[in-house]
């Protein structure tokens, strides 16, 4: 719930930059709930004079008219509540317009707002938010993607030796994370809980997630997800049969070689 909005400089400009950033796998952002919060779900946070930060406890942040000092700053100041930091940030980056003559439009990377508000933040950053995190869910996924393609026919063509049960398991393990984060951390189709108090807000939210095709997103890595997951499973499926009918072959020669020797010693003596 947003806390009063009179004394915040921010609200008061016509034209600010937000830049979102995916900066680790997880913010422990109730540390901070106790503090001077503007607002939470998500938590709003001053990070300057006139500059306002957003932050998402599955690693996302988004800045309101911050400085580049001011974003490097406030980052270094979360870093003890941050796990599973990366090197190279995700970003997003669009342009907020208060026009008081002109109705809610989004054309490009900017959006043009009659009024502003600690609420219209808070939806604009669930968004970007969530765009920052689906495209370092893109990046890994078409990693793992580009494995598991050529696996199936390095199977088929040189069989188990070329195919390690090792990185088969921990590909699928690193499929099942990706879609618990999605489905549990995230919630990518979960709607903010600022719209059941300002469900005004709804339209403005939905014409942000259709930009930013969200759902879109959302659904095509599962579906890539899926195919990895049943594409490894599969394979190693395939290389377990190949290794009992292996480990049969083997108890099939023992058998031979006792008969054998049973027969040797059935004639020595």
């Amino acid at each position: 719930m947003a806390k009063k909005t009179l004394n915040i400089p921010l609200l008061k400009l016509k034209e600010l930059k937000v830049r979102a950033l995916f900066i680790g796998d997880k913010i422990d952002t109730r540390a901070l709930e106790k503090t001077n919060v503007l607002a939470s779900s998500p938590l709003l946070l001053n990070c300057g004079e006139k500059s306002i930060a957003a932050l998402f406890k599955y690693g996302s942040v988004v800045f309101f008219n911050a400085a580049p000092v001011e974003e490097a700053t406030f980052i270094d100041y979360i870093k003890p509540l941050l796990s599973g930091a990366v090197d190279n940030f995700e970003m997003e980056e669009i342009n907020i317009f208060v026009t008081p003559n002109s109705s809610e439009k989004i054309e490009g990377n900017s959006i043009y707002l009659p009024k502003l508000s600690l609420q219209h933040l808070q939806i604009i950053a669930e968004i970007l938010a969530k765009s920052v995190i689906l495209n370092n869910y893109e990046s890994r996924v078409a990693a793992n993607f580009e494995y598991i393609e050529p696996l199936a026919a390095r199977l088929k063509e040189r069989g188990q030796r070329s195919v390690k049960v090792h990185d088969l398991i921990k590909h699928i393990g690193d499929v099942l994370i990706h879609l618990h984060n999605m489905v549990g951390r995230v919630e990518v189709n979960e709607k903010p809980e600022v719209l059941w108090e300002y469900p005004l807000l709804e339209r403005i939210y939905s014409r942000l997630e259709d930009e930013f095709e969200i759902g879109e997103r959302q659904l095509a890595l599962e579906r890539k997800l899926e195919l990895i997951n049943r594409t490894a499973e599969t394979a190693l499926d395939i290389l377990q049969t190949k290794r009992g009918l292996r480990l049969e072959w083997y108890i099939i020669i023992l058998i031979f070689f006792e008969i054998i020797l049973t027969l040797y010693e059935m004639f020595i003596k």
